[in-house]
């Protein structure tokens, strides 16, 4: 596959993966979501490879979830097909016989903290900023947000980041377990390689089978991605989440007062 949205590369037994959109603060779109499949299935297939790092092109973003300018104009039948995208990026990266490292620079952010969920481990710049902003587009978190994130910060710590749409610090991700380790941007890189290399260290067939085992209880959880796909895939085009996603592009706050009953 020829990469345009992401950068691939490999270095003593570590794919790096890049996604590579900075000026749209890494923010995803059909096209990334299938380089980014295409990506992980060539680091699976290299034998040669033994973990695999991924990250965000520039300092200011890892991933600021989906393009809004892209998400914006779906209906209910593209819309579907744009989450089926997803879930199969997620199955990829759930089923990858290597582990994964999240290199976080920046805003890690809605479907970019998703995609950090996936991942097995964490290393934040100390510029990184976490959270979701589904609700505040008019969209939800059914792609990790409403299954693994309560398993990984706690049901009203999840809750919270979900309803509020707040954002958090690299330190407050820590503390919630969201992120393994703080480092000092300058030094993001360096650190996700040295862990790159300890566990390069470990014996293969012993990170396999651990990681399979322990994605066993989450795994139960498919079939709330698949239902969150079918409901999402609905409100798309709906009135809602058209002037969530118009209200972000034109930088101004949405007016969903409208759309409660009184």
């Amino acid at each position: 596959m020829e990469y345009q949205d992401i950068i691939y590369e490999v270095e003593e037994g570590i794919a790096i993966i890049t996604i590579n959109r900075p000026e749209r603060h890494n923010a995803f779109r059909s096209r990334t979501l299938d380089e980014l499949v295409g990506a992980f299935e060539e680091a699976e297939d290299d034998p040669g490879i033994g973990v695999v790092i991924l990250t965000g092109a520039g300092d200011r973003a890892f991933c600021a979830g989906g393009d809004i300018s892209e998400m914006g104009s779906l209906n209910p039948g593209v819309g579907r097909k744009f989450l089926g995208k997803c879930l199969k990026l997620s199955e990829t990266m759930r089923n990858l016989s290597k582990p994964i490292i999240a290199a976080v620079n920046g805003y890690c952010l809605g479907g970019g903290n998703e995609i950090n969920l996936f991942c097995d481990l964490t290393i934040a710049a100390d510029n990184a900023v976490f959270g979701q902003t589904g609700p505040s587009v008019g969209s939800a978190p059914i792609w990790g947000g409403t299954q693994l994130l309560p398993r990984t910060v706690g049901e009203k710590k999840a809750r919270e980041m979900v309803f509020l749409c707040q954002r958090y610090s690299a330190e407050e991700a820590v503390e919630m377990g969201l992120a393994n380790k703080v480092v000092p941007k300058e030094k993001l890189m360096e650190e996700a390689i040295s862990w790159a290399r300890r566990i390069l260290e470990m014996s293969p067939q012993s990170i396999k089978l651990t990681r399979t085992s322990m994605n066993f209880a989450s795994d139960l959880l498919h079939p709330s991605f698949t239902h969150g796909r079918e409901m999402l895939a609905l409100v798309y085009g709906s009135e809602e989440l058209t002037e969530g996603m118009k209200s972000f592009e034109e930088k101004r706050k949405p007016d969903f007062k409208k759309f409660r009953k009184e």
